[in-house]
Formats: C-alpha cells, structure tokens, sequence
C-alpha cells in the first residue's frame, strides 16, 4: 500500500476487520465522473470496477446497491428486494448529507449511518473488485466475499 496516501474512512474499516486490500489512484475528471469512466482512466477493466448506487424509497428508506461500471439497476428488482413500494436514486444535493460522500467519491464503506447494502451476485464471479476508498481518484481492490462481510451487505441480482 502507498504510505503517501491518506487513510479514509473505507481503509481504516477494512484494516480494523483485519481485510486486505490495494489502492489504485487515478486521473479524476471533474466533467465525466461515471464509473466507466474511472475504470479507463486506471487501466481497469469496467466489469471489475464496481460503482455505488445509493437509492431512496418513497417512505424515505436508504439503501445502497453496488454493480459493475456498465451495469444499471433494475427498479422492478430492486423494489422486491428492498421491499419499497417506489425506489429511486438519491437526490444529488442530499447524497453527501446522507452519506459523507460526493458523487464519483461514494464508497460503500464508511458512510455515515449503516445501510442496507446489496452487491451485485455478479462480483461473485470475479476473483477481486474495486470499489471507491470514498474520495475520487482511489480505488480499493478487494474479495468480493471481503466487501460482503465489511458492509454486511448480501449478493443479490438487480442488475436490468
């Protein structure tokens, strides 16, 4: 691990549940912050890099879904898994108040309450995944099975 790097809230997480991980820094671009984006501008492949979706329901409910760069959610999906009646994603100008994250920095571990949290039963095919250390520009690559177990998250398929 780089030493230069500061230690985030995702990292120190992981380091206190005794979980190893690399970090990939990149090159951000403030104008195209999607997750396919990233994933080029670290030389990574997109099915490897997994984005973080934080999605509201209609009785205010928060959860937190995480999928492969390409990847969309499927609402009719993710209203059965969470139960909601209406789900949707989060509004921009409440995701960091909600989470402590800013768009194209929002990692699944960290936030600042515990959330539901589903992981793509996809990521279970890969050996390791990158998920945001929770600022831009950092990557974290970890097990599938070890971001489970950090966020106490369950494999589930929501993918459109």
């Amino acid at each position: 691990m780089n030493k230069k790097l500061k230690k985030t809230n995702a990292m120190r997480i992981l380091e206190q549940l005794k979980i190893e991980y690399e970090t990939k820094e990149y090159e951000v671009d403030e104008n195209n912050l999607d997750a396919i984006h990233a994933a080029g501008s670290a030389g990574l492949k997109s099915e490897c890099v997994y984005k973080t979706i934080v999605m509201q329901s209609s009785d205010k409910s928060v959860f937190v879904f995480c999928l492969a760069a390409g990847e969309n959610i499927s609402l009719k999906k993710a209203r059965a898994i969470t139960g909601s009646k209406d789900i949707d994603l989060i509004m921009m100008d409440t995701l960091q108040k909600t989470t402590g994250y800013i768009r194209g920095g929002c990692s699944p571990l960290g936030m600042k309450k515990t959330f539901p949290t589903y992981i793509s039963e996809m990521a279970q095919l890969e050996q390791t995944i990158y998920v945001s250390a929770g600022v831009r520009g950092l990557q974290l690559k970890l097990k599938p099975d070890d971001l489970l177990q950090a966020t106490n998250a369950t494999y589930e398929d929501f993918i459109q």
